[in-house]
């Protein structure tokens, strides 16, 4: 463990020789303590399972880094309350579960970061003890299971104004966890390819009108599906800061193509995945089926305007065939008479 004020003064440490993240000579104690909220205090220790006890009382940063924390117990900072305390660093420290009131002992937490934590189980009142909360880092927290109606019964009471969920490979805007009063949403290096309808009409809500969201880095899919989103963007392009940054993944004709730069209609609807046929080509039957269509009224109002001429056309038709069918029957009738044949027989008589 280490506590170290990174100001112009330092601490004793109670284990002499590991000083932040790394082994250094012991650093002999300082005959000036640090004043009141002074610098920030770092831990790091890969065999550390529970937040340290040794701290400054008036420590308002607190970072702890690369232990094995594994699960944040009740109370973990009740023993020895950091009423000054603001910002919580908890990365990298192999955090799976956070039970009820964890953070107790931390009136004037204002900064929480659990990010590159393997996060399973949050309990519905983790957060309990620091109602002065704004600001919640959970980037890359959130891959090792879903989360998000755990997260949302334990952030109902919060006030928060930040909220980080980057690189957890979001596939749609978590809407449960955007509380009313949202001011900043950071979805970077996710997984979406788009923002549906009706993610952005959550977005419109009265509680949410002022929330800007970050949305880099995500696989953008600049086909028809994202017209909503593109004209959404337009209008309100404000509330996007990295919005000229935004780039599409695919389809490959536009892939690396500036997002705010497409207009609607060049949004091409394509086949979808597994060969079945997506919207284009029900386009295209449709299309098909219009031309089919107006080709056969093109022709029955041919037949219409031409009537009369069909007509007669059908009555000398009618007329050949009786004349030849009555030249047919004459022929035939001849062929048969008997004196005809005899007549033929008996050239003699």
């Amino acid at each position: 463990i280490l506590p170290r004020l990174d100001g112009d003064r330092d601490i004793p440490s109670p284990l002499p020789g590991l000083q932040g993240d790394r082994l250094s000579p012991p650093t002999p104690p300082s005959p000036h303590p640090p004043r009141s909220g002074e610098g920030t205090v770092g831990a790091g220790a890969c065999e550390l399972e529970e937040p340290p006890k040794e701290l400054p009382v008036t420590v308002h940063n607190l970072s702890i880094a690369g232990s094995n924390l594994s699960v944040l117990h009740r109370g973990a900072f009740a023993a020895r309350p950091l009423p000054d305390l603001r910002l919580l660093r908890l990365r990298h420290d192999n955090i799976q579960s956070i039970e009820d009131m964890a953070l107790q002992g931390l009136p004037a937490l204002r900064t929480l970061d659990l990010s590159h934590n393997p996060l399973v189980a949050v309990a519905a009142g983790a957060f309990s003890g620091v109602p002065l909360l704004r600001t919640l880092q959970l980037n890359q927290a959130l891959l090792a299971a879903p989360l998000e109606e755990q997260l949302a019964l334990a952030l109902r009471n919060l006030s928060l104004r930040r909220l980080e969920l980057a690189g957890n490979a979001l596939r749609a805007l978590p809407a449960a966890l955007l509380p009313a009063g949202l001011e900043e949403l950071d979805l970077r290096n996710n997984s979406l390819q788009r923002l549906a309808a009706a993610e952005l009409r959550s977005l419109d809500a009265p509680g949410l009108r002022g929330l800007r969201l970050t949305l880099g880095a995500n696989p953008l899919s600049c086909d028809c599906a994202l017209r909503p989103f593109l004209a959404w963007l337009r209008a309100a392009a404000a509330r996007v800061p990295d919005a000229r940054g935004l780039r599409c993944a695919g389809p490959p004709p536009l892939r690396g193509a500036v997002l705010l730069r497409l207009r609607p209609e060049g949004l091409v609807c394509a086949a979808a995945e597994g060969g079945e046929p997506g919207q284009l080509e029900t386009a295209s039957y449709v299309f098909f089926g219009i031309v089919l269509a107006l080709i056969g009224i093109v022709f029955l109002m041919v037949l219409y305007l031409n009537r009369r001429g069909i007509k007669r056309w059908l009555h000398n038709l009618r007329e050949a065939c009786r004349d030849q069918m009555e030249g047919y029957h004459y022929r035939y009738e001849q062929d048969a008479d008997p004196r005809s044949t005899s007549t033929i027989g008996t050239p003699g008589l």
